[in-house]
């Protein structure tokens, strides 16, 4: 994708349980099962803080219906309990986003669907913060 095509960094959570040790692999794995091309996520941050790759920011992702063609997904592996090393990791990775993505908007899965939880806090709000 090209910068001027990406209008959101979209933040998601993977509503797995904390410390079962789940990972970009592992989000690999179950989007295959579903029948998909792989993990629909650009990015991936474990519970450590760490950041995984899952698809190339120049891959269209599968991550929210409607807007995979202008967005970059982030997925913070929990299902609400964030560590602080995850905020830490989180806030670096979008920062470092923006410079690739200037005019993107940060938000939440749930910013495009209100049915949603994902990803269990108001992105908007803890990036205005």
């Amino acid at each position: 994708m090209k910068a001027v095509d990406v209008e959101y960094i979209v933040v998601h959570c993977s509503d797995s349980p904390q410390g079962r040790g789940d990972n970009a692999e592992t989000i690999h794995r179950w989007h295959l099962e579903k029948g998909w091309d792989g993990i629909g996520y650009h990015r991936v941050v474990l519970e450590n803080g760490a950041v995984e790759h899952g698809r190339p920011l120049y891959w269209v992702g599968a991550h929210a219906s409607g807007i995979n063609s202008k967005s970059v997904g982030i997925c913070l592996i929990g299902d609400g309990a964030f560590t602080l090393q995850q905020w830490s990791a989180l806030r670096g990775l979008i920062l470092d986003l923006l410079k690739k993505f200037p005019r993107a908007k940060v938000v939440g899965h749930n910013y495009f669907d209100s049915n949603k939880d994902c990803p269990c806090f108001d992105v908007g709000a803890w990036w205005a913060d």
